[in-house]
């Protein structure tokens, strides 16, 4: 067990807030809604204790104690019953606490995870990081209460989303040349997803074949094909739309901005270079092609991904883009003046609604925070060949396992 110091205050919203250390832009934190608060960690930093916003300081005394210690629990309940209006403290990293930035991580990485092909990082198989988080939840529950506020409150919903990776968890488990601490986390996994499923009242065939698993001894199976095992088969549809031109004279070319943070999770491959754009002179005219590498789960079609153009600093236009085959195309005409030879164009990708719209974001620090991403990214796939810890939990998902052992973006 670990200390650290953590400063506790009222806020002028009246909201206390327990402060482990800073936080970055909000796409690098992961975030649990619980009982009475908020929690947030940076997923660029070391490993540490959670930053809490309380908002009901009753409601979350049934965890403080048990995340951060009982010092600072108590200096939260001083600061609610208006006996002190901030303090420093000495908390604890407790084994609880660990396992909630665990299931914090979980959250961001469905969300945030950089999955491309283009720089190498695969995939994280969705239902088996789904039931994992499932699991994490259960072995969590102290942090949520019957309020019905917390939506990271959702074993019930992670398990039934996501039970058609049951029968593969149980496959993977059961099967021969498993190295122990990846048999340990199986179970574990299995398990706690068997007690929450229990405690939830549900049921179903995968549901009884787990609970049938796991009342056997476990036998030697067979090697098993993780990459057949959890293959999801992408094969790509051919939308609508017209054909990328062909011919013309080219005027300029180019990479655009690939912001994650512009549209949904799933979309487009997360490499840097992603989006890139060529402008041609056709006659009198002058058009522009873009192409966005598509992430291998992109939605196929009806989908309003567009380009945004903008040439010297001008107005930006919308290119309505379509997905084909592993790309999302698109063209359109470019006011470009004659002068202007070669444009400076700017182009980025983003889903109308989604993004918040322009001046949101710094670009120099979100690209900077991109690339950390990758590398945390690069350096938890690459960590899956070392030993795992006693606690299992403490290791990588095994999602992530499953990852490496594939090599490709399932």
């Amino acid at each position: 067990m670990t200390e650290a110091d953590v400063d506790v205050h009222v806020t002028q919203d009246g909201t206390i807030r327990v402060a482990a250390g800073p936080l970055g832009p909000a796409f690098t934190q992961a975030v649990l809604d619980v009982a009475g608060a908020v929690l947030a960690w940076p997923v660029l930093g070391d490993p540490s204790l959670p930053v809490a916003e309380v908002h009901d300081a009753g409601r979350a005394q049934q965890w403080l104690w048990a995340v951060y210690g009982e010092r600072t629990a108590a200096a939260v309940h001083a600061c609610a019953a208006g006996e002190s209006a901030g303090v420093r403290v000495r908390a604890a990293m407790t084994a609880l606490a660990g396992s909630v930035a665990r299931l914090g991580f979980g959250h961001w990485a469905f969300r945030w995870w950089p999955a491309s092909h283009m720089d190498g990082i695969p995939a994280l198989q969705p239902d088996v990081l789904g039931l994992e988080l499932a699991a994490l939840t259960h072995r969590c529950q102290q942090l949520f209460d019957d309020f019905g506020d917390q939506p990271d409150d959702c074993v019930a919903e992670l398990i039934e989303e996501h039970q058609a990776a049951l029968d593969p968890l149980i496959h993977w488990w059961r099967a021969a040349s498993q190295p122990a601490d990846t048999v340990r986390h199986l179970e574990s996994v299995l398990r706690l997803i068997d007690e929450a499923a229990d405690s939830a009242g549900l049921d179903g065939q995968a549901l009884r074949r787990l609970r049938s698993s796991l009342d056997q001894r476990r036998p030697v199976g067979t090697p098993v094909d993780l990459g057949a095992l959890f293959a999801r088969h992408g094969d790509y549809a051919l939308a609508a739309g017209d054909p990328i031109v062909v011919g013309g004279r080219v005027i300029a070319r180019g990479s655009g901005t690939n912001d994650w943070r512009r549209y949904p999770p799933g979309f487009v491959d997360a490499a840097e270079n992603a989006v890139s754009w060529t402008a041609r002179a056709l006659g009198a005219r002058r058009q522009i092609e873009v192409e966005v590498v598509a992430d291998v789960a992109a939605p196929a079609a009806g989908v309003p991904l567009v380009a945004e153009v903008r040439v010297d600093g001008g107005q930006a236009n919308r290119v309505s883009l379509a997905r084909r085959d592993d790309m999302w195309t698109g063209r359109a005409d470019l006011d470009v003046p004659a002068e202007a030879i070669p444009p400076r164009i700017e182009v980025g990708v983003l889903l109308p609604g989604f993004d918040p719209g322009p001046g949101a974001f710094d670009e120099v620090q979100g690209r900077a925070d991109r690339d950390a991403i990758r590398d945390v990214a690069r350096r938890r796939l690459a960590a899956v060949a070392q030993p795992l810890p006693h606690d299992a939990f403490a290791g990588p998902f095994l999602a992530e396992i499953a990852a490496t052992s594939t090599g490709e973006d399932f």
